[in-house]
């Protein structure tokens, strides 16, 4: 019985490519469905039956922890100082939008509380 080992959908292509060729490397039969012209179909690595699938999964496993690994290693978070520091104008424009926000929702209670 077949069964789907990675949905497609939303992968970027780099992780398909480099989970195709670690199923090629280590002799694991499979197929792959395309998500077809209009997108509704399911795109997916499946397998043609169950009998790989535990080594399969435990290689898919290991894997998507070293790409996790090494995503991690490669980011930093981005501070309020550094992110104004980077666009500084952008910045600004969202904290006049959210202000002018923020006094449109708290401006009637302030009127109606003085009446």
């Amino acid at each position: 019985m077949r069964v789907l080992l990675v949905n497609l959908r939303g992968v970027p292509d780099d992780e398909a490519d480099e989970i195709r060729a670690l199923l090629t490397e280590q002799s694991v039969r499979f197929y792959e469905t395309s998500a077809g012209r209009w997108g509704l179909s399911q795109p997916g690595i499946w397998l043609p039956d169950t009998s790989q699938l535990a080594d399969a999964r435990a290689m898919l496993d290991t894997y998507q922890a070293q790409r996790l690994a090494s995503a991690r290693a490669g980011q930093r978070p981005i501070s309020f100082v550094s992110r104004l520091r980077q666009a500084p104008v952008r910045v600004m424009l969202l904290l006049l939008a959210a202000g002018a926000l923020l006094s449109l929702f708290v401006a009637p209670f302030l009127y109606f509380g003085t009446t």
